[in-house]
């Protein structure tokens, strides 16, 4: 009883934590209509790989994360910084583009299972993420983490993850492929744009969260 609600509890978290459209949804989308679901798939292994660390050690040490307050201080601005540098990513491999249309092949060189394991080691926000969720889940007693009990919360948290963010990418190319004139916008335009709102956002709450605070208190 205790395994399987491990991997239910761990499964429905992670897949919905994955659904919200976030950079590496959208990275796997633009390799998926680029060079189809055999590289999508081992795109998101590469995702998987690293994320199955994060939860584990994210697990294990849980409440020493949540009070060490200047690594969650180092996170929060780091995570503006590597949103706008998305957005300039995408913004420049457009402008490649036009000039040569043979820059993604020059991408997919590399193995799309690095380019996960890559990006999803630079995203650093997904540790406050599961710090506070599986603290939570542990508090709530809704799992259970002893001997090999956690590793079928891992398991049922990875596959969640795996078939959420497939999930996600297969809708919006459907609907993409629907909508072809919103298609050709979306690397030029979309893409670069949401990285800026995300950017912008990541601000606002970094500016909210520790300087406004200062500002008050004096």
């Amino acid at each position: 009883m205790k395994i399987l609600k491990n991997i239910s509890v761990g499964f429905v978290v992670s897949f919905l934590g994955s659904i919200p459209l976030g950079y590496l949804n959208l990275v796997g989308l633009e390799i998926y209509v680029k060079s189809g679901l055999y590289n999508l798939i081992f795109f998101l292994c590469g995702v998987v790989f690293v994320e199955s660390f994060v939860i584990y050690f994210t697990l294990l040490f849980a409440k020493q994360l949540v009070n060490n307050k200047k690594l969650m201080k180092l996170i929060d601005f780091f995570s503006v910084i590597f949103m706008f540098a998305l957005a300039y990513v995408f913004y420049l491999n457009f402008n490649q583009t036009a000039k040569s249309q043979n820059y993604l092949q020059d991408y997919l060189m590399y193995s799309p299972f690095i380019i996960g394991v890559i990006l999803n080691g630079f995203n650093f926000l997904q540790l406050p993420f599961w710090t506070s969720w599986n603290l939570y889940l542990l508090n709530g007693k809704y799992i259970t983490i002893e001997r090999e009990l956690k590793y079928y919360y891992i398991a049922g948290t990875l596959i969640g993850v795996f078939l959420g963010m497939l999930s996600l990418i297969v809708v919006l190319q459907t609907v993409f492929q629907k909508t072809n004139q919103f298609s050709k916008l979306l690397l030029p335009v979309f893409i670069p744009l949401f990285f800026i709102v995300l950017g912008i956002i990541q601000v606002f709450k970094v500016y909210k969260k520790y300087f406004k605070t200062s500002t008050l208190e004096r």
